[in-house]
């Protein structure tokens, strides 16, 4: 048996390595060629010190308290020498991984269909060229090459991690490079290079409900989110609050009328900003969000859209004083730069 260690770096870049039954991580990542930071190797030091996000894992009592006190283990402060898992775990590592003495993961894959879903939006589909799936987390995003490499844009995964199919919800940008290859030039077959995964922008343990609000394509990480938790089994509950600009750029509605079907406790709210809408709902997100959508703060936001979304529901969230448990937001540009929070 092996479990799945993620990896995050503080430049934004994961790695996924397994780790074998009762081996240790700072072990694990050795033998894949990742050089944790460290020192002793014996609990002593304390410099292999990391954060574990999420999963089960054995620490024993087979270290110093100096090198991590028992304050520091109740905030899921690790020694990864000393970090047995127990199941897939995320953790933290507080270093770049060119410190670490490694990089970011390149791979092909094979455009599958390019599909115009409207106007402002298209879904590209791609299967990967090897054997193995690519390894991510739910809303992560990647570094997209065409095959000659002269262009290269970031798109975030609208498919379910482990799957050897992925899928990408992309903005239309007119004139944009990218855009053109993939409505006139890309051809069933044609190999794309990935690089990545990164960001810190990803789905983290459903411990109190959540509420998602996106922005036009930026849908997309949610959308991978969502398979998460339905595959997860979540029980908390999920509310989305998905806006765009005008009626023709309403995209997936069909995915999320499934996911109300096949995943508990979710519910979702469309809203269009253009006032002459046929939707029910006008104007933004925040024009939008409930008191029962906040639970009293005791809720988990994740957002992600563009710019000038991102900062308005900052401000919203500031002036009702209202302090959700986190709040994790991704912007993007129309050239898909990512900033993540």
């Amino acid at each position: 048996m092996s479990y799945t260690i993620a990896l995050n770096f503080e430049d934004g870049v994961s790695r996924f390595i397994q780790c074998n039954e009762n081996e240790k991580v700072l072990d694990a990542a050795y033998r894949q060629q990742i050089n944790l930071p460290m020192d002793c190797s014996d609990g002593v030091c304390g410099t292999c010190k990391c954060r574990c996000e999420s999963g089960a894992f054995e620490l024993g009592d087979d270290y110093l308290e100096g090198a991590l006190s028992d304050e520091e283990r109740e905030q899921q402060l690790v020694l990864t020498c000393q970090m047995v898992p127990q199941s897939d775990c995320v953790i933290q590592v507080p270093m770049t991984s060119s410190l670490c003495k490694t990089s970011q993961q390149r791979c092909q894959a094979e455009v599958v269909a390019v599909n115009v879903l409207s106007e402002s939006a298209l879904e590209l589909v791609l299967e990967m060229a090897g054997d193995l799936p690519l390894t991510f987390l739910s809303g992560q995003y990647v570094n997209l090459s065409t095959p000659d490499g002269s262009v290269t844009r970031a798109y975030s995964f609208s498919s379910l991690p482990g799957e050897r199919q992925l899928s990408f919800l992309i903005r239309n940008v007119q004139d944009g490079r990218m855009s053109h290859w993939l409505t006139s030039d890309a051809q069933p077959g044609a190999l794309m290079t990935l690089t990545g995964p990164q960001g810190s922008f990803y789905l983290r343990p459903a411990e109190r409900p959540l509420l998602m609000l996106a922005g036009g394509t930026g849908l997309a990480p949610l959308l991978s989110m969502l398979h998460s938790l339905q595959h997860s089994d979540c029980q908390q509950p999920v509310h989305l609050i998905y806006g765009v600009s005008r009626d023709a750029d309403r995209v997936k509605t069909d995915v999320l009328d499934r996911f109300c079907q096949q995943l508990p406790h979710f519910s979702y709210q469309l809203c269009v900003s253009d006032p002459d809408t046929c939707e029910a709902l006008t104007g933004h997100v925040t024009d939008h969000i409930d008191a029962s959508h906040l639970y009293d703060g005791e809720v988990d936001i994740y957002l992600c859209g563009p710019p000038p979304m991102v900062d308005a529901v900052s401000s919203w969230l500031r002036d009702n004083q209202i302090a959700p448990g986190n709040f994790w937001y991704e912007k993007f540009t129309p050239q898909t730069l990512k900033e993540s929070a």
